[in-house]
């Protein structure tokens, strides 16, 4: 039962979120023993992702019970509404007052960082998003899961499932950890060895920068007011 559970996560659910940036932990989280997993939003309607997901919240934030482990996802343009809002901002900065782990995936240090929380300490981002990340006063790091001290972020999309094994470790030890990647059978053998800028090449690249170029802009646009407003900009 969710009362009696030995550790409690809260995912933030968003409209616009990447789905993959929770479904990917989720999937994790809830093979861990004696774990209840909490889909968090501000009200219990159902929440529709940038890909046309919908997902049902389980918990709206004034419900939140006591935390381990706080994530938050990237996404679309509902990332760049989420900067903004305060409602969430103010959330995440509660929590975070109590919370074991504060944590994001993808673009979602974008917003932990909005709301003050990632200052000062070294994060992970989406590749095309990190010249912004740095934006905000954060060290950013080119890899895929970044731990320091109480923060574990996660990079692009598909990293959400490498961090949910190294949030893992951390709370059950990495026999555990272990365990959960081979009963998924994470394996990862990609056909092509495209999944970073430097790999996949600079004519991928520019497509990809094209494909997302009006996120991409919207996203620098706020990151540049959210910057003014925490006195971060250079």
């Amino acid at each position: 039962m969710a009362n009696s559970a030995a550790y409690h996560i809260g995912l933030v659910i968003y409209p616009g979120m990447t789905q993959l940036d929770i479904t990917g932990p989720h999937q994790v989280f809830a093979m861990m023993p004696n774990t209840c997993v909490h889909l968090l939003w501000k009200d219990l309607q159902p929440v529709t992702s940038n890909e046309g997901m919908t997902i049902l919240p389980t918990s709206t934030f004034n419900q939140c019970p006591s935390l381990d482990v706080l994530c938050v996802p990237g996404g679309a343009m509902g990332q760049v509404e989420m900067m903004r809002d305060t409602e969430v901002l103010d959330f995440l900065q509660q929590q975070s007052k109590t919370t074991k782990y504060i944590t994001s995936v993808c673009t979602g240090s974008l917003i932990l960082a909005a709301a003050g929380l990632l200052q000062g300490y070294k994060a992970a981002c989406h590749w095309a998003f990190r010249d912004q990340l740095a934006m905000l006063g954060v060290e950013v790091v080119n890899e895929r899961v970044v731990v320091d001290r109480d923060r574990i972020t996660g990079g692009g999309v598909t990293a959400g499932i490498d961090f949910g094994l190294v949030v893992v470790a951390q709370l059950c030890g990495e026999e555990t950890a272990k365990l959960i990647q081979l009963l998924l059978e994470y394996n990862p053998a990609p056909p092509f060895n495209a999944g970073s800028p430097e790999n996949a090449g600079e004519a991928v690249v520019k497509q990809v920068r094209r494909f997302g170029g009006e996120l991409i802009k919207a996203s620098l646009i706020q990151t540049k007011e959210t910057a003014n407003l925490l006195g971060t900009v250079q």
